[in-house]
């Protein structure tokens, strides 16, 4: 099958992942941890353990959408408000809760590759909101209904450079013994995020109601 996905609203969800993956939570904090203790090469398997999660909870966003939206018809609107209405309440939180700590992420030097890669995955997997904010993240800038298998791929590649790219930065910084950034700096990472959060949640939900035209 081929792509559907126009060009400028995969720029736009890519430039949204990346900027939403340098928010310094836990994974974030992670990464660092691992790299610091174990070298950069314990941050890139802690790294590619996020992107592994991620593309699961991708692929379960992409194709259980478009089969709502099939299904639904006219009533998937209901969906895209519900998703929308949680973008803007995750935004309102990250704002107010300024530079996160990772409260007991491990520092300790890891015993294998394979051990960071696994606290990667599992730390991401485990985060139940993190289908829900795929849920409704990606209808503000894909078109659900229409989605081929070869989007569902090139969408997996994207996050995965994106994600990857960003979190392999973090490991660099954490390997070079720069693991903390200025609190500043987080606190202008997290708002920025905050913004983009509440802007998409907007934009979803002016595009359910027909105020502007969808993906």
């Amino acid at each position: 099958m081929s792509v559907t996905i126009a060009p400028a609203a995969l720029a736009a969800l890519f430039g949204a992942m990346a900027l939403l993956a340098a928010v310094p939570g836990v994974s974030v904090m992670t990464v660092v941890a691992r790299a610091a203790a174990g070298g950069f090469r314990h941050g890139v398997s802690a790294a590619a353990g996020i992107a592994a999660a991620d593309a699961v909870f991708i692929l379960v966003a992409i194709f259980g959408l478009s089969l709502i939206a099939g299904a639904m018809g006219e009533l998937f609107v209901i969906v895209k408000y519900l998703g929308a209405a949680f973008l803007v309440w995750l935004g309102l939180i990250l704002w107010q809760s300024g530079a996160e700590t990772a409260e007991g992420a491990s520092t300790a030097r890891p015993v294998s590759l394979f051990s960071s890669f696994l606290a990667g995955f599992l730390l991401t997997f485990g985060d139940q909101k993190a289908i829900l904010f795929y849920l409704g993240f990606l209808p503000a800038f894909l078109d659900m209904a229409t989605l081929t298998p070869a989007d569902a791929a090139l969408v997996i590649l994207a996050a995965t450079v994106a994600i990857g790219a960003v979190k392999l930065a973090w490991a660099a910084l954490a390997a070079g013994a720069a693991s903390k950034a200025p609190p500043e700096t987080l606190r202008l990472v997290n708002r920025a995020a905050a913004i983009l959060l509440v802007m998409t949640g907007i934009y979803l939900a002016a595009t359910a109601s027909g105020w502007l035209p969808g993906p």
